[in-house]
């Protein structure tokens, strides 16, 4: 049977296939793979069955052939007509079959009309999408952590839109940008990956620019020591944009590791604060010491005494009152990045004078003038008396004992009074 021309709209179907396969690097045995599914499916919906069909693929020169299998019976005994051929109708192809034999017939597929194409279209499109995010998902699904870069396409008020050199799209959350991140069509930015979702085989690759994974990431870039081994990263805590402490320890005694992360002049950590939208770095000495780790955290601020209770992680740090603001930091900042940083919760107090310390009074005597669910709210933070309200910091004590600035303010006033009368 002398083969027949295949109309220009199927080649059109292969070139972008072509086009894809290009694009996203899909080898040849999958994509005849593809390309013979594709067309199984729409033949098995017009015959019932694609059993007795061969498909031919060849995307190297963006053609392909389809050929029914079918049996010889005699006149008038075809039974199914998609799997026997009478006599007759065989010997119109070749005079010389006879009953038996098998005929290998080629197929018009676009005979078939514009639905068949149409539904092969679509299929197709459905098996390149889905290679599609097979091929995404198996690019990034180990790659989790690793710092990656992608250019700004398209900005939303939820989320940025990047697309790697791949033309693949990377998410930014809003939740997981600096404050102080701006972006612009077309720059190119960078990020960790915190993590790739992949539901109802959907990949979606999730950026963040706020993860601590992405702090250590730059200092592995920027610190040969770290990359190599001689210095580990033990804890990272981070407010993105404002301030960061991170905690080192070196494996090489001759290794300062709190120098070698800064660099000289900080040198080593100036590109990592621009990356950062100018976020201060501090550096620690780790240590397994958790009464120094704490004193280090707070660091500027110089730590008079601590208290540990190990079992509810908490720590109960003394100062004197010139240090009690270092130790707290603006906005409280300082006191909330070592809390990360340890572990513990902390409270600091400012150290009394031995003549201070002399002369207490238990909350519990002003209940005349202040409010009993204010001493209660109060006294659930471990402070009992009323000096220890006057040298907690007034922050601490709007913060954790969940009280109004105002409530606070006029608890103050009530035992400042008290003393000074």
């Amino acid at each position: 049977m002398a083969a027949k021309k295949v109309s220009d709209s199927t080649p059109n179907m292969i070139e972008t296939f072509k086009e894809f396969k290009e694009n996203k690097n899909i080898d040849r045995m999958t994509l005849v793979s593809v390309l013979e599914e594709s067309f199984r499916n729409v033949i098995a919906k017009i015959f019932g069955s694609d059993e007795n069909f061969d498909v031919i693929v060849n995307p190297d020169k963006g053609d392909f052939e389809i050929y029914r299998n079918r049996m010889v019976v005699p006149d008038g005994e075809v039974v199914d007509q998609n799997k026997e051929i009478s006599l007759s109708e065989a010997q119109k192809i070749d005079e010389d079959y006879e009953i038996g034999e098998d005929v290998s017939e080629r197929v018009d597929f676009t005979k078939f009309g514009r639905r068949a194409i149409l539904n092969l279209r679509q299929t197709l499109a459905s098996k390149i999408l889905e290679l599609e995010h097979d091929s995404l998902y198996n690019k990034y699904k180990d790659r989790v952590g690793q710092i990656v870069s992608g250019e700004v396409y398209q900005m939303w008020k939820r989320e940025v839109l990047l697309v790697d050199d791949e033309n693949n799209e990377l998410i930014l959350p809003k939740s997981e940008q600096i404050p102080a991140d701006q972006y612009r069509k077309g720059e190119t930015i960078r990020a960790v990956i915190l993590r790739v979702d992949n539901e109802n085989n959907n990949p979606k690759i999730i950026l963040s620019r706020t993860s601590p994974m992405f702090l250590e990431r730059l200092l592995e870039g920027e610190v040969p020591e770290i990359n190599d081994g001689l210095i580990s990263i033990k804890n990272i805590a981070r407010m993105p944009g404002e301030r960061a402490k991170v905690a080192v320890e070196s494996y090489d005694e001759r290794i300062d590791p709190v120098g070698a992360c800064v660099g000289v002049k900080g040198s080593r950590v100036h590109g990592i604060v621009r990356e950062l939208c100018n976020e201060n770095i501090d550096v620690i000495n780790y240590t397994s010491n958790i009464k120094l780790y704490i004193q280090r955290a707070l660091s500027p601020a110089k730590v008079s005494s601590i208290n540990i209770d190990e079992e509810n992680k908490k720590a109960e740090v003394y100062l004197k009152p010139e240090e009690v603001s270092l130790a707290i930091g603006r906005g409280g900042l300082n006191i909330k990045l070592a809390s990360m940083l340890t572990g513990y919760t902390i409270d600091v107090f400012r150290e009394l004078e031995e003549e201070e310390a002399e002369e207490d009074i238990y909350l519990d005597e002003f209940a005349d003038e202040i409010d009993q669910w204010v001493i209660d709210s109060i006294k659930r933070l471990g402070i009992d008396t009323a000096k220890g309200v006057l040298n907690a910091p007034r922050e601490m004590l709007v913060e954790k004992a969940d009280l109004e600035e105002e409530t606070v303010d006029n608890v103050l006033r009530i035992l400042k009074a008290e003393f000074e009368n």
